[in-house]
């Protein structure tokens, strides 16, 4: 009989080292465990990115008694070697999936186990280049598997051993049970059997094939958030009385389609997918979580009214992958294939593919493969195509029930070849953040369906960053709660109003750990989530999403915005409520300043700002409470000022007429000399990539390769931007410029007039 022992507690860790002999400077660790779980998350792009060594004695006699052994190791990112007693085992790379090594014939009655991780920069494995920390350690469990030599498979791509297809046909579902496993001895056999979500037995049969077909009479589907409702199917080897081995899988039965101009279609029911993109890390711990942590995660996306979740960028936990299933979530599952192209990373894409199939086919609320992200972003080239369309056929051949997605970089023209690769596209657009304005994000995909009416296109990514900033007149790029706020307001309006978009997914549903950014006052962190990395704020924005997404009968609410920000110099200021309610009324003081209907049930208030008041809206039954107060002169505290900045916008010299570092960047290209300066600036900043390409060996590394003068779409994105706000987002590639160097080129900017006839 199968037992599984977890094997977390006491192992002793080395930092940087790959020596499995070290004995000194150890430190006790219980996993889940990250190195990066500090440095990871405070800005610098300095976290230590290497080998470490874990390391564990125990006794033979100390585990479960049974034939074979097995180490399982569910996270260690991004590559890893398994030694036991001095020997080497197993390399893997890859951080994010489930893998095993068989440790039976190097056991001893007394054993020593290294693990060796790593996740220094290389041009192998992914991800290599992307916005968020790549976390080293063994961040997951670690188990042993102890089995019969007859047994379910151990050995394929970290699968469960047991393989579930339900097909819906009509009130009935036809399920297909395959398991794979080692040869039967003489006289066994297998054992399926069918259970409801009461345990109930609803079919069981023996057999010698390890494939076999279930009728399910009058079918339990599963719906969504609306009842995920979950069967488990067994599966055991027998040998008389014996029981050898034994797996087993919940398992959904529903249909779905995606309809080019009717979005996401499940069990034959329109169901817009509104949602979330997730990233599993959290203060303090990086990606080393807990169950309680994953829970609480689910918990508030499910309060948010969130119908699917990007699993973003990477295979995330087997526990996380059960909450959507039992909480009714439809999911985006991908591989980290993200934002830089590797000719020799391609074997790496495969081996991760294969792994997130084969682990994950079983959740019913998993409905798209995810090829890669933003992997275009300096444009297609044919090993790049090549690589998607194998992944593409790969995920057809190991799963015809699902289909495949990619999410496309804003700069992706809109007939690039590669989106016709996948069976449905997903762009990832920022128009009103980075660059562009708020209302042209729904302009642009009514374009592309009227260009591919046949292709099914949604919001993969879009977002904009708020940290504990305010002000009463939010600008797009002032990282204020009040601008977050009123982005996502136009973008729930514009996106959520179109039905053919079969999926919208905000970036991000919490803040992460992405050490390279130098923005917005906290380095270290993304903070475009709708809560903070700690989980401790839910920023206004998201109630915005409740509001749209939760029903008055199931949760009927009311939010007062704007709670944080009390200090305000305007005589007359903006009060918002969300409610989604029909109707609100405002008190301040105690008095009614009146009732208001909101079909987008975003309510907007004229309040009248004198002394210390009182702020109470009132939707139905249910009330929120704030206060604002009349001052002469701005808060300081709610202004951003950098922390650590190199240089802040205040300390930059800008003469009247002439340019600064505080001018966007397609300003300062509309001029001749803007556009020479600009020419010798990206000879500079080509010379910093090129620099990144090189390891300390000077071979090949982990840098950013972008042909500025051809990428037309990332030049069009950048041209929004301030010159001083560009070189801090830089960071997110890995070039950084000196108070020097920045002085320099302001002074250079300083000496290029503006034109008199600019228009504003």
């Amino acid at each position: 009989m199968r037992s599984i022992l977890n094997f977390n507690s006491s192992w002793n860790f080395y930092k940087a080292t790959s020596d499995i002999n070290v004995k000194d400077g150890a430190e006790l660790v219980n996993l889940p465990h990250s190195w990066n779980a500090l440095d990871g998350q405070d800005g610098g792009n300095d976290y230590y990115r290497g080998s470490c060594v874990y390391t564990k004695t125990f006794a033979k006699a100390d585990l479960p008694q049974n034939e074979l052994h097995y180490l399982e190791i569910c996270g260690a990112n991004s590559s890893a070697d398994v030694y036991l007693n001095g020997k080497h085992l197993a390399h893997h790379d890859g951080g994010y999936s489930t893998w095993r090594v068989n440790l039976t014939n190097e056991l001893a009655d007394e054993n020593v186990l290294a693990i060796v991780v790593d996740n220094a920069a290389n041009e192998v494995v992914y991800p290599q280049m992307a916005d968020f920390t790549f976390y080293g350690g063994l961040y997951r469990n670690v188990n042993i598997i102890s089995v019969a030599n007859a047994h379910f498979d151990l050995d394929y791509y970290g699968a469960p051993g047991i393989k579930v297809t339900p097909v819906v046909d009509g009130k009935n579902a036809n399920v297909e049970v395959e398991v794979y496993s080692t040869e039967l001895p003489t006289g066994a056999e297998y054992l399926y059997t069918l259970c409801d979500k009461e345990g109930n037995v609803v079919a069981e049969l023996r057999s010698n094939e390890k494939k076999v077909n279930f009728t399910i009479e009058n079918v339990h589907l599963w719906h969504g958030r609306k009842d995920p409702y979950l069967y488990t199917a067994k599966a055991s080897i027998v040998n008389g009385a014996d029981v050898l081995d034994n797996v087993s899988a919940r398992f959904g039965c529903r249909s779905f389609k995606i309809d080019p101009e009717n979005g996401f279609i499940l069990n034959g029911e329109e169901y817009p997918l509104r949602g979330v993109s997730r990233h599993q890390d959290r203060l303090g711990f990086g990606n080393a979580l807990l169950p309680e942590h994953h829970k609480e995660d689910m918990e508030y996306i499910w309060e948010m009214g969130a119908t699917t979740i990007r699993l973003a960028h990477y295979q995330h936990d087997q526990y996380f992958y059960d909450l959507c299933d039992e909480y009714g979530m439809v999911i985006w599952a991908e591989i980290p294939y993200i934002s830089r192209h590797m000719p020799t990373g391609r074997e790496n894409t495969i081996s991760q593919m294969k792994e997130l199939i084969s682990q994950n086919y079983n959740h019913p609320s998993i409905v798209v493969w995810g090829l890669s992200n933003e992997i275009s972003i300096a444009g297609s080239d044919n090993d790049l195509l090549e690589n998607h369309r194998i992944l593409n056929n790969l995920c057809h051949e190991m799963d015809n029930t699902r289909l495949t997605t990619i999410a496309a970089v804003s700069m992706c023209k809109m007939d690039d070849p590669y989106l016709q690769i996948p069976d449905v596209v997903s762009y990832n657009h920022y128009f009103g953040w980075y660059g562009g304005e708020t209302n042209m994000n729904g302009p642009w995909f009514d374009k592309f369906h009227a260009m591919h009416p046949s292709i099914p296109i949604g919001c993969s990514e879009y977002g904009c960053e708020a940290l504990n900033w305010h002000t009463s007149d939010p600008k797009q790029g002032d990282y204020t709660e009040e601008y977050q706020a009123y982005y996502h307001e136009e973008l729930i309006k514009q996106l959520f109003t179109r039905k053919y978009l079969w999926a919208t997914h905000v970036w991000n549903m919490f803040d992460f750990g992405a050490d390279a950014r130098a923005e917005g006052g906290e380095n270290g962190q993304n903070h475009k989530g709708l809560m903070t990395m700690d989980r401790k704020y839910k920023k206004d924005s998201f109630y915005a999403y409740k509001a749209w997404l939760r029903s008055p009968e199931e949760a009927p609410f009311v939010h007062l915005c704007g709670k944080r920000y009390i200090d305000r110099v305007e005589d007359v200021t903006k009060v918002t409520v969300y409610s989604n309610l029909p109707e609100v009324e405002l008190f301040v003081n105690g008095v009614s300043v009146g009732k208001k209907t909101a079909p987008d049930h975003f309510f907007y208030f004229d309040v009248k700002n004198e002394g210390e008041s009182t702020i109470v809206a009132k939707a139905g039954e249910f009330t929120d409470e704030g206060t604002i107060r009349k001052v002469a002169e701005m808060n300081m505290d709610y202004v951003l000022v950098e922390k650590g900045a190199v240089l802040n916008w205040f300390d930059v010299e800008a003469p009247e007429g002439r340019f600064s570092l505080n001018d966007k960047l397609g300003d300062i290209m509309d001029t001749l000399a803007g556009k020479l300066w600009f020419a010798k600036v990206g000879l500079g900043i080509k010379k910093k990539m090129d620099e990144n390409k090189k390891d300390k060996d000077g071979k090949k590394g982990g840098g950013f390769n972008v042909d500025l003068s051809a990428s037309g779409g990332l030049m069009e994105m950048m041209a929004s931007f301030t010159v001083l706000r560009l070189t801090s987002m830089m960071g997110m590639a890995n070039i950084s410029f000196t108070k020097e160097e920045l002085l320099k080129m302001n002074k250079e900017l300083n000496r290029i007039k503006k034109p008199k006839n600019k228009k504003k």
